[in-house]
């Protein structure tokens, strides 16, 4: 606890009333100019990149890997993130790593504009092996109710603008691991073709955080829904936000994919459709907009420094259909 402390000093903000150690932590929000609060919350893991940190050895960046889980998907709904919660478990507790884990909990908390307010490390002999442990975390936001984004004034015209990942993010480690380790036999500290840096490097990268984008986009307009592009990539999380009746068509032209991807397809072999449906493509997150609001938008973005691109538009047709890839 002692070294962690250092860590989440960095997070503290006005609303955090009560520090380590009490039974319960303590936060008042900062309501001016709310006319009815909401709280959103959200909780996720970081699956099975962990994996990836435990062969590497280097746990100091998969902590902004659950806050950003968490946070990405609390912004979707137009939220402020106030506070984040983590919860770790091993089979034995190693001080240092277990600081190391905190830190990148931290690092992703001022990202994400979040107080770490509290957690828990639960040690658990016989259940844990070895150097074996996971993550959760918890983070909840605040959104006026008149200003929610859900989706439901999501309208056929409405342009969809793509924000860039970092790579892989923290989804479909599994399945990446069985290709670039069972199929082509590689190990953390190879370097695999088209890719620079070894193979680890590239696996470990955190996954973006959109908190500093978004509150900037939302002082210029406000969107018609956001999507967070995680598990089941463009095909099952695009339609979440949908009204009935109304899709997408994607351009995949729009941007450049992450050579980690075609490196992931071509060990794989991997159809480009499945690799729509697993992973975010290099597209981490997204804006649903009226075509009126577009350019104030991304010009909000490129101020905040952020790389943004239309990437496709609302249809009257339900489904995701990307260019150029079949079914």
């Amino acid at each position: 606890v002692s070294l962690m402390k250092e860590y989440v000093k960095r997070t503290v903000n006005d609303g955090v009333l009560a520090g380590i150690g009490g039974f319960g932590s303590l936060y008042k929000p900062n309501l001016d100019g709310v006319k009815a609060p909401v709280l959103v919350a959200g909780a996720d893991g970081v699956g099975t990149k962990l994996k990836i940190a435990i062969l590497m050895d280097k746990h100091d960046t998969v902590g902004q890997d659950l806050v950003a889980m968490c946070v990405n998907d609390v912004l979707c709904q137009g939220a402020r993130p106030l506070f984040f919660l983590d919860y770790i478990a091993t089979g034995k507790v190693g001080a240092e790593k277990i600081a190391q884990i905190v830190k990148g909990v931290a690092d992703g908390c001022v990202l994400g504009g979040c107080a770490l307010v509290g957690g828990e490390t639960a040690e658990m002999p016989g259940f844990y092996g070895g150097d074996d442990y996971d993550m959760a975390g918890f983070a909840v936001g605040l959104v006026d109710e008149e200003e929610i984004i859900d989706g439901s004034r999501i309208a056929a015209g409405d342009v969809v603008i793509g924000l860039p990942s970092s790579g892989i993010h923290s989804n479909g480690y599994s399945l990446v691991r069985k290709v670039f380790f069972d199929l082509a036999g590689l190990t953390v500290n190879d370097r695999a073709d088209g890719l620079d840096g070894t193979l680890g490097d590239h696996l470990l990268t955190p996954t973006r955080i959109y908190a500093k984008p978004i509150a900037a986009l939302l002082k210029a307009a406000r969107p018609t829904g956001m999507v967070h592009i995680t598990g089941g990539g463009f095909y099952e999380n695009i339609p979440r936000i949908l009204p009935g009746g109304l899709g997408v068509k994607i351009d995949k032209a729009a941007w450049k994919c992450p050579p980690i991807f075609d490196a992931i397809r071509k060990y794989g072999n991997v159809a480009e459709r499945d690799m729509f449906a697993a992973f975010n493509m290099g597209i981490g997150f997204m804006i649903v907009a009226r075509l009126a609001d577009a350019d104030d938008m991304l010009a909000a973005l490129k101020e905040s420094g952020e790389d943004a691109c239309v990437i496709g538009s609302v249809v009257p047709a339900e489904g995701v259909e990307i260019s150029g890839v079949q079914g």
